[in-house]
């Protein structure tokens, strides 16, 4: 039935965008899309996807939630898709042994829900490839990795499973806690312009160390901050900790040209406004 659509969406505090990267097959696309609508869910973003938002299979398998391919945004970054969130979320069902569990420390779909229950920016949950799902890189982008609780025979979800697991646990928070909301002051989400800084600065301060695991270290740091979800005070404050403890370091290691260029402040890198510094 699609009779109803004039029935207003559920309401949530943070306003969820599903980034799906390189998907290849149109009906996959559209049972995302009804997926996402069958919980009250329609931003959608794709990024360099292999399949039309028109294609034939794509709408019969969306049925009355074609509304979302009509209004899915298209994009050829991975950067350009999460320029505008306040947190990152990465997918994946790859569980790894040894050092790599240290990079990937997932959290589940409810917990997901209860932790931005009270955010009111944009949380943004990324979803890779059918068959090959987001790769190392994309995911070292995330803020926050999410794991189904599969069974360890026959962990890999099919992509339309994967985001219906994730929206109903969503929907499924909404519902349950929708009265107690109310009335609950928010938690103002991390502006993204200053989570790309605070992600540069721990960067940053990481390959300052006298370690040969520098990226590892940067990365536990990182999502054990992310994780707690700061507010933007606190991630001035973590900034301005990360610069001067990365300036005593360059200075240890007499690296004058980093003091003289960088010193208190980090300028991004990776932004369309990389003249704004902190």
């Amino acid at each position: 039935m699609g009779d109803r659509l004039d029935v207003p969406l559920p309401a949530s505090n943070y306003e969820l965008d599903i980034i799906l990267v390189g998907i290849n097959h149109p009906g996959n696309l559209g049972a995302v899309c009804r997926a996402m609508l069958n919980h009250g869910f329609t931003r959608l973003t794709l990024v360099n996807p292999e399949c039309s938002v028109d294609d034939e299979e794509a709408r019969n398998r969306a049925k009355h939630a074609g509304i979302i391919l009509d209004d899915a945004r298209v994009v050829h970054s991975f950067e350009e898709a999460v320029a505008d969130a306040s947190l990152v979320v990465g997918t994946s069902g790859k569980r790894e042994v040894g050092s790599k569990v240290l990079f990937r420390h997932f959290i589940l779909p409810w917990e997901f829900a209860d932790r931005v229950r009270n955010l009111n920016g944009r949380v943004a949950l990324v979803f890779g490839e059918e068959g090959k799902g987001l790769c190392t890189e994309d995911l070292t982008r995330c803020d926050v990795l999410l794991t189904l609780p599969t069974w360890e025979g026959y962990p890999i979800a099919n992509l339309s499973q994967a985001v219906g697991h994730c929206v109903y646990e969503l929907h499924r928070d909404r519902i349950i806690n929708g009265e107690e909301v109310l009335g609950v002051e928010l938690e103002r989400a991390l502006n993204p312009q200053l989570r790309i800084i605070l992600k540069q600065a721990i960067d940053e301060f990481s390959h300052s160390l006298d370690s040969d695991k520098q990226d590892l270290i940067g990365d536990v740091i990182d999502r054990v901050i992310l994780r707690g979800l700061p507010i933007d005070s606190e991630a001035e404050r973590l900034i301005g900790a990360f610069v001067q403890a990365t300036t005593a370091l360059q200075n240890l290691s007499g690296d004058e040209e980093w003091r003289r260029e960088r010193r208190k402040r980090v300028t991004p890198s990776n932004t369309p406004n990389s003249s704004e510094s902190l």
